[in-house]
């Protein structure tokens, strides 16, 4: 399954499952066909993607980069918060599955 998250600003950011429910739970959104961050929602869910993507870089970096293979958080993260980013400015929200 994939999920295209969509904003009335900004273009569609499209994303495996596994990715993207990765990042729905960081933020603590459930995973499911539908949702929403709010742009009230989207400074914390930011916020909340970055700590863990230093949590993650720690981790790697205290064990020798072992746990680094493939495609990073920071880099899948990367066009998520840039969509939250730039809709939240614009007082907009991102869905999915609408």
């Amino acid at each position: 399954m994939l999920y295209r998250f969509k904003s009335q600003v900004a273009a569609e950011v499209v994303m495996a499952q596994v990715s993207a429910e990765e990042l729905l739970k960081i933020i603590g959104k459930p995973a499911g066909a539908q949702g929403i961050v709010t742009a009230a929602q989207a400074p914390a869910a930011i916020a909340a993607i970055r700590a863990a993507i230093e949590q993650r870089e720690a981790a790697e970096k205290e064990g020798g980069g072992q746990f680094n293979a493939g495609i990073s958080l920071r880099q899948r993260a990367a066009p998520f918060i840039a969509l939250l980013e730039k809709t939240s400015a614009a007082g907009k929200d991102v869905v999915w599955g609408v």
